[in-house]
């Protein structure tokens, strides 16, 4: 049995038109980047490039796709569902101001376990357990498949969203889905997560900026999934 250990990057679309009018996207067909968004992917490239990652996969939605385009043009990309928003139901397209007026934003504050996007005619809702599930198991899955084709310091891509990254780096540190709003996600940001085959492994959060290639390295002293004692010798 092959022991998924390979290492993703999950990335952040960059700046998109729905975050320029402060409005929750969803699965809105249209939502692009702004020209902010194609700045924050081009500088991405720049940070991708020094750690040549194996596998580029992304969110269905536009705003993703196109930041893969720029960040990696080298790399033909493939899509996949698992990697999309939140389904947002009836919430999607509106006003965040709005929104947060409801009872239910302060369900997704502070109580996201119990949180469910009302139904809509058009676009399908979730919960937010089950769009992390959907996520989580989607990164292990996708995982498992580039350490079987590229082997055991693979480094591979996640193009996707704010809400599904924030919901990996729960998992990874231990929080589940309790802990989804302490996480922060921006656009344009580099997450690195250590997919091994007993946990998840944070490895950092949120970065806009600096080195990838130190966060990428397999732990040489003990088993991977394993963390030193101590917090290590830098």
């Amino acid at each position: 049995m092959v022991c998924p250990v390979a290492i993703v990057l999950l990335v952040r679309h960059g700046h998109s038109t729905a975050n320029a009018d402060g409005v929750l996207a969803g699965w809105t067909e249209g939502v692009g980047l702004t020209d902010t968004g194609r700045e924050q992917a081009g500088r991405l490239g720049e940070r991708l490039r020094a750690v040549q990652p194996v596998r580029v996969v992304t969110s269905p939605l536009q705003r993703c796709v196109e930041t893969a385009a720029i960040a990696l043009p080298g790399h033909s990309g493939v899509t996949d569902d698992r990697l999309g928003e939140c389904h947002y139901g009836g919430w999607t397209g509106r006003r965040l101001a709005d929104a947060a007026t409801e009872d239910l934003w302060r369900v997704v504050q502070d109580d996201p376990a119990a949180a469910r996007f009302p139904d809509h005619d058009t676009y399908r809702s979730e919960s937010l357990p089950a769009m992390a599930r959907r996520v989580v198991e989607g990164v292990r899955a996708l995982d498992a498949e580039t350490e079987a084709d590229h082997g055991r310091a693979a480094v591979w891509v996640a193009v996707s969203h704010g809400d599904p990254i924030k919901a990996v780096v729960a998992e990874a540190v231990g929080a589940g889905i309790a802990g989804l709003q302490r996480v922060r996600v921006d656009p344009g940001s580099v997450t690195a997560v250590h997919v091994t085959a007993s946990r998840m492994v944070l490895l950092a959060s949120n970065t806009t900026a600096g080195d990838l290639a130190p966060l990428v390295a397999l732990p040489q002293a003990h088993a991977t999934g394993d963390s030193t004692v101590g917090g290590g010798s830098g």
